[in-house]
């Protein structure tokens, strides 16, 4: 018994310091932008839904329903990605207060058969970043027709992940100088032009691939015809942002309940006094 306990407690610091290094107390202001043209908007990063925690990147189905819940109940404005784009390019009017982004990465069955379910339910609008040589490929994957029926819902965008999600450090360091630049020209070209010709649209924004990249990447990217990119730095986007690494926050299941509650609490009094004490 004392030994399961001591396991228990084990893994209850982990999940709290894992919290505690992914989401640093920033003195930013979660949501919208104020009447002087300062931006300050949390884009959450999600991965796959289940009914047990099964890896890091898994977050339980109920624990992502309470999220939602919680924001459709407490005054936040789901916006899409492109709405806050456009207002970081001066293209778009005053974001709403306590604004917030969803997107969700690499592809996973779950975001068709958890996710969507309830952003239809809650008309929330979300961007899915994809890398499409696994889709209807992978038995973990979305399939093509799932994407189709999820675009043409309207409340999802689809953009483009990589074409099979590298690791561009490590093949960085395995090919030759010439072998990587193709391996990158394709990585980036392929991804966009396989989504655009299966589900039509515009494919120009792109997520890094576990948030790796470098000048070299992003003039790249620029190259294949992305407009925007996006980090896994931690914090909300502001108009002091490179537009090429965009952050984000990573969700995890331990940022759940009063967690997460508190999260966007001490964000809003942050704006607070910011607005209060420019």
């Amino acid at each position: 018994m004392r030994k399961q306990v001591c396991v228990k407690k084990k893994r209850y610091v982990r999940a709290l310091l894992i919290v505690l290094l992914l989401f640093p107390l920033v003195d930013f202001a979660w949501g919208g932008g104020t009447e002087d043209g300062r931006v300050a908007v949390p884009i959450l990063l999600y991965h796959r839904f289940g009914p047990v925690v099964t890896d890091s990147m898994t977050i339980k189905t109920s624990v992502l329903a309470s999220q939602l819940e919680y924001l459709h109940t407490h005054g936040y404005t789901v916006i899409p990605l492109r709405q806050l784009i456009a207002s970081l390019a001066g293209k778009a009017p005053r974001l709403p207060d306590r604004s917030v982004v969803i997107t969700a990465d690499d592809g996973h069955e779950s975001v068709f058969t958890d996710l969507f379910p309830l952003i239809r339910r809650y008309h929330m609008p979300i961007t899915l970043f994809i890398y499409p040589s696994a889709i209807s490929n992978a038995s973990y994957a979305l399939t093509w027709s799932q994407l189709q029926e999820m675009k043409d819902s309207g409340f999802v965008d689809i953009q483009s992940h990589t074409y099979w999600h590298p690791n561009f450090k490590k093949e960085k360091k395995r090919l030759s100088a010439q072998e990587y630049e193709n391996f990158v020209h394709r990585q980036l070209f392929k991804s966009r032009e396989v989504l655009q010709q299966k589900l039509g649209g515009t494919v120009d924004m792109l997520a890094w691939p576990f948030g790796i990249y470098d000048d070299e990447l992003i003039n790249d990217a620029r190259q294949a015809g992305y407009i925007v990119a996006f980090s896994m730095a931690r914090h909300p986007v502001t108009r002091s942002d490179s537009m090429m690494a965009l952050p984000r926050y990573l969700m995890i299941n331990p940022v759940q309940g009063v967690v997460f509650q508190k999260l966007l609490a001490e964000s809003s009094l942050s704006r607070e006094k910011r607005e209060n004490h420019p």
